[in-house]
């Protein structure tokens, strides 16, 4: 089965305008744009037969040509990640089974998230996609509550069935739990990684759906194939000891940069 693997970025982000030419400072201080640590991360992973940074502004095109990205040039009418990646899928031919989405905000995903999504998205005859889930420790928990408190959106969380596959996402803490959980101790929350693993005939699909009401009102665009019906599978995954954050706002540039040095990532 022949992957694509696609980074949708855009420049109008409303919660962080110009988020994938920020600088980001890692090992030894050196300086790389947000979209080009996430163009290494996909470099990294196995088994992938093509990588394009999908977007519609020409400075993001130019900033990635730069470092030698290949670019598919989308419409600014995208209104979210899985929206460019189906226009990019159509604009290369639809010549690939799996297409992967490598969110532009997430340069610390480690490339065994990605190679896990792959293989079980070949191998579950039932599942339209397949996504990650990161189970929180204490600390992790705090964070996401902390951020909560604050009036920040942070991470996403999942809850699913016994088989695993998705029962809703939110930007809210979901299961609730009042329990008191020390920095290292597992917790029920766990944190939904926002890389995708879609089926070709899934992602064209997608389109023609109409945005519904938990999509809109949670901004989270994997809530479509809920709403209509298609069946996501939540893939565990270990962190083996590496840091993971996403960067949403521009108060995570320093969390993100801390969690480069931490992982030795130049």
């Amino acid at each position: 089965m022949k992957t694509l693997l696609v980074i949708p970025a855009r420049y109008a982000s409303s919660r962080y305008p110009g988020k994938p030419l920020v600088e980001l400072a890692g090992k030894g201080g050196v300086k790389k744009s947000l979209i080009q640590r996430s163009w290494e991360a996909a470099q990294s992973v196995n088994g992938i037969d093509r990588v394009v940074v999908a977007t519609d502004d020409s400075r993001i095109r130019d900033a990635a040509e730069a470092f030698g990205a290949e670019v598919v040039m989308t419409s600014s009418t995208c209104v979210n990640g899985t929206e460019r990646c189906a226009e990019a899928h159509t604009a290369l031919g639809d010549a690939y089974d799996v297409v992967i989405n490598l969110q532009g905000d997430a340069p610390l995903t480690p490339h065994w998230f990605v190679e896990t999504l792959v293989d079980d998205i070949k191998s579950d005859e039932g599942a339209s996609m397949t996504t990650p889930v990161l189970q929180c420790d204490g600390r992790a928990l705090n964070g996401f509550l902390e951020d909560r408190k604050a009036g920040r959106v942070g991470g996403t969380t999942a809850v699913f069935d016994v088989d695993k596959y998705a029962l809703y996402f939110s930007k809210e803490v979901i299961p609730y739990t009042n329990a008191d959980y020390a920095n290292d101790d597992p917790t029920p929350v766990f944190h939904h990684v926002g890389v995708y693993a879609y089926k070709a005939e899934a992602l064209r699909n997608y389109l023609s759906w109409p945005e519904g009401p938990l999509e809109r009102l949670e901004g989270l665009e994997q809530l479509r194939f809920i709403e209509n019906g298609h069946r996501i599978k939540c893939v565990k995954v270990q962190s083996r000891g590496r840091q993971f954050w996403e960067l949403n706002n521009p108060s995570d540039v320093e969390r993100v940069e801390s969690m480069l040095r931490d992982n030795n990532m130049e």
